[in-house]
């Protein structure tokens, strides 16, 4: 058997609340299922919600919850091509720190997880408080060390 160029062991997939997120997820788990490699899939939080539990305006376990079915739709998707799945949490805003944001959180993750390949949804910027990806993707692409598809 020919070897192949790409060797990939860890697909990082950056997901939120919308659908281009889930369609990311598909594409990284099909990646993963082809190079029998695993996918970790990161909820990112946007500064909406950063900031409402900052202030107490909303609880962080309620969050956790929600962010629990975001990567449940993803774990899904794993289970179902027999791919092994990891999940996190991250903040992708800082009230004190300029330099967190979404896609600096999904390079900080891949290099914190050695993560082979990322796939990241290519969102439109439609102002919804759940898609924070909108702008990841230009980020990523432009100062990732690692492959990235952007779907």
């Amino acid at each position: 058997m020919p070897s192949r160029p790409l060797s990939i062991d860890l697909v990082l997939v950056p997901v939120d609340q919308s659908e281009e997120a889930t369609r990311a997820a598909e594409y990284a788990v099909a990646i993963a299922a082809e190079y029998d490699a695993a996918v970790h899939a990161v909820h990112v939080l946007g500064e909406d919600v950063v900031r409402a539990i900052e202030r107490g305006a909303v609880d962080e376990d309620a969050v956790f919850e929600e962010s629990r079915a975001v990567t449940d739709t993803v774990s899904g998707i794993a289970d179902d091509a027999d791919v092994s799945v990891s999940t996190s949490v991250a903040y992708g805003f800082s009230t004190t720190s300029k330099l967190l944001h979404p896609g600096s959180v999904v390079l900080d993750t891949a290099e914190e997880l050695d993560s082979d390949f990322i796939v990241v949804p290519r969102e439109p910027v439609s102002g919804d408080p759940g898609e924070v990806l909108a702008k990841a993707a230009e980020y990523v692409l432009l100062y990732a060390s690692q492959p990235v598809l952007s779907v």
